[in-house]
C-alpha cells in the first residue's frame, strides 16, 4: 500500500501527515520522521481494520500546491 504523505520543519524536527488518516508524527531527521509514520499508520491501521479496506480502494493520483493570498 503507497500513502500520501506531507512534511515540514518545525524549529529542528520534521512534522509528517499522512493525507487519508491524518496520522501524524515526528523525528529529528526527515528519515526518522518517515520511519516513525509506517510505524505509526501500521498501528492505526492494526487498531482500525476497516480503515485498512478503505486505503487498499484510494488510487493516488497525485499532489498539488495551492497558494493563498
Amino acid at each position: 500500500m503507497e500513502l500520501q504523505t506531507v512534511f515540514w520543519k518545525e524549529g529542528k524536527t520534521y512534522i509528517i501527515k499522512e493525507a487519508i488518516t491524518g496520522v501524524t508524527t515526528q523525528g529529528k531527521t526527515v528519515e526518522e520522521a518517515i520511519k516513525n509514520i509506517k510505524e505509526a499508520v501500521e498501528l492505526y491501521l492494526e487498531e482500525i481494520p476497516k480503515a485498512r479496506r478503505e486505503l487498499m480502494e484510494v488510487k493516488n493520483v497525485g499532489a498539488v500546491s495551492v497558494e493563498i493570498a
